[in-house]
């Protein structure tokens, strides 16, 4: 009896590579087919037939080859160089979360990560700001504090009143005095902040964002630098942390996580919960304080979580 061979389908890396071409040229036709010659600053022109802009339009506006361009669009397995995925998003007038799509199909490094966070939602603000009286946060993966409720500038210190890129938890263990002299666990929370940061630096290690972040560090603390050389790494979970805060004393606080997009980006809900009753009745009694004549309690705005006066430790 005859045997008949039948062809192999591709399996493995080699057809998820395939797929993401193949999504990757759909999505780049549907975005140039929705923009018009006006949108980019073109002459339409007459005999124009094709929706939106022609394959060679496109080129131009992003200075790619015509040729090259078409592959892409065909699916073709050839290498995109981040730059170029840039100037074509650029000419595509792509927003923030489709520019994430095309780089993420493309399997390249956004070389201008986005500055602010897409998640910070109205009902994400609404959630950190009901676990009042409780002390609340969003943060990312790189422990960037994006948001944070009233209950946390009271304790940690009002972080709005920092430049944007001091507003990061790893920064400010490493840097701010008032940090430094009311963690009461500031030296244990420093080894352990940092061995998550490195665990999580593994998925983002070429990514400009956390390489500034990493060098910023290590240019700032030798203290970094010498246990940045550990290699240690640490894994999220809920853990208790001692304060001792100038007006009501000590607060005993367990870190919970809440996370709001897929583990990937890492965008979360971080509440500081009591972990035991006096804590409880010491953060009622800064939710009294801030209700008070006196909204802002002396040593808690006024001398900042860092660069508010006091300037830098030295690590």
């Amino acid at each position: 009896m005859a045997m008949t061979a039948e062809p192999l389908t591709p399996t493995g890396p080699v057809a998820d590579d395939a797929t993401r071409r193949r999504e990757l040229a759909a999505f780049l036709r549907s975005r140039r087919e929705r923009i018009t010659p006006e949108q980019a600053g073109l002459p339409r022109g007459p005999r124009r037939r094709t929706p939106g802009l022609r394959r060679e339009e496109v080129a131009q506006l992003s200075a790619v080859g015509v040729t090259w361009y078409t592959w892409l669009e065909q699916g073709r397995p050839i290498r995109v160089s981040a730059q170029v995925l840039d100037a074509i998003a650029r000419a595509l007038l792509m927003d923030q979360t489709e520019r994430g799509h095309l780089f993420a199909l493309a399997g390249a490094v956004d070389p201008r990560p986005e500055t602010e966070c897409p998640l910070v939602t109205g009902t994400a603000l609404r959630l950190m700001h009901r676990m009042a009286p409780y002390p609340a946060s969003l943060q990312n993966a790189r422990y960037d504090v994006l948001a944070h409720n009233g209950p946390f500038g009271q304790v940690f210190g009002d972080l709005t009143e920092l430049p944007p890129r001091e507003r990061n938890c790893l920064w400010l263990l490493v840097t701010s005095r008032r940090w430094r002299e009311t963690f009461l666990d500031r030296d244990e929370m420093l080894r352990d902040l940092i061995a998550k940061f490195r665990a999580g630096m593994a998925e983002h290690v070429a990514e400009p964002a956390w390489k500034e972040r990493l060098d910023g560090l290590l240019q700032e603390s030798a203290e970094f630098r010498a246990l940045w050389r550990r290699h240690e790494l640490g894994a999220m979970s809920p853990h208790v942390k001692r304060y001792e805060h100038p007006e009501v004393g000590l607060l005993s606080l367990e870190h919970r996580t809440m996370w709001l997009a897929p583990e990937s980006q890492a965008y979360r809900l971080v509440a500081y919960v009591p972990a035991d009753d006096a804590t409880e009745e010491r953060l009622e009694r800064l939710a009294e304080l801030a209700d008070g004549p006196s909204p802002e309690p002396a040593g808690v705005r006024g001398r900042g979580p860092a660069g508010s006066g006091d300037g830098p430790v030295a690590g």
